[in-house]
């Protein structure tokens, strides 16, 4: 089984994407895809960003260890809102607090807005900044178009079996991914580099 971490980016009052973020760490456990942890950016707080981790005197311990928990993951998922035609400072934030952890890392975008486009626009910009930083952003994608009306704040789809079905593309499709980019395959008979 491989071990999925989940980013939920927004630290706004009344988010509503970690209510997204939450039916996907509940998808996975229910149908036994795999192990997943859910990083909340809420509640880990860091300052913003002044130098990347590999360059800090002093890093703090919580940073070390979210560092430590993206270089173990076999894939991440990031579910972020669109604030403004982007995403959250607190993502962005984040992945530049990283580098090397990001490289060859397969990276589902989950996208969300209150309006109808499902963070299409936010989706752009961060697709641009992981494949700048190397990581394998996957070509399924999990918009959620108002977003207050498909999810409550326990995490449950109130369209579930659409939602669903969604999922099971996405997950599938960063599973996937995770297996392509496992360091056994590339070193089996297959692929040689």
């Amino acid at each position: 089984m491989y071990h999925i971490t989940i980013i939920s980016s927004s630290i706004r009052t009344g988010r509503k994407s970690h209510n997204v973020a939450l039916y996907l760490q509940n998808y996975i456990v229910e149908n036994k895809l795999g192990t997943v942890e859910l990083l909340d950016l809420k509640s880990y707080n860091f300052p913003l960003f002044e130098e990347r981790l590999q360059f800090q005197e002093k890093p703090k311990i919580a940073t070390l260890e979210f560092a430590e928990k993206i270089k173990s993951s076999d894939g991440i998922i990031m579910v972020t809102p669109e604030y403004n035609g982007g995403f959250p400072a607190s993502l962005k934030n984040v992945i530049d607090l990283l580098y090397a952890e990001w490289e060859h890392k397969p990276i589902g975008i989950s996208t969300v807005s209150a309006g109808e486009y499902a963070g299409s626009q936010a989706l752009i910009f961060l697709q641009f900044l992981l494949w700048k930083i190397k990581a394998f952003t996957i070509p399924a994608t999990f918009p959620i178009a108002k977003v207050q009306e498909e999810f409550d704040n326990l995490g449950n789809a109130l369209h579930k079996s659409q939602t669903d079905e969604m999922a099971s593309v996405f997950i599938k499709e960063l599973l996937w991914t995770v297996k392509l980019t496992k360091k056994e395959y590339y070193q089996s008979d297959v692929i040689r580099f």
